[in-house]
């Protein structure tokens, strides 16, 4: 079964080895027809610690690694991640990143 890979902003850095990333997604309703934006933060294994609070990582799901830690960050700013498993990075490179968000006014 394929890995799923997600992209989001990371909102906290504070722990060690780990990230917290907000995931958004537009969802239509199902009476209404609107789409609605729902967003959920998930926390990410980041091995060296190189994220801050506001960069663009895209995460892959990985076997367990704590209570709530599912997630291992593979490529940020773009750019991939030499510490992450090569499986996980596969993964990534299967699915292409979406296209960034339109700027909001």
């Amino acid at each position: 079964m394929p890995r799923r890979v997600l992209t989001g902003r990371v909102t906290s850095d504070k722990m060690d080895k780990t990230i917290t990333v907000l995931v958004d997604r537009r969802v239509m309703h199902p009476l209404y027809k609107k789409f609605i934006r729902k967003s959920k933060k998930y926390a990410a294994h980041d091995e060296t610690n190189l994220c801050k609070t506001g960069d663009m990582v895209r995460i892959v799901e990985c076997a367990p690694i704590s209570k709530r830690k599912t997630w291992t960050l593979v490529e940020r700013n773009g750019r991939l991640i030499g510490s992450a498993p090569d499986e996980a990075i596969a993964a990534a490179e299967a699915q292409p990143a979406p296209p960034a968000p339109a700027p909001t006014l």
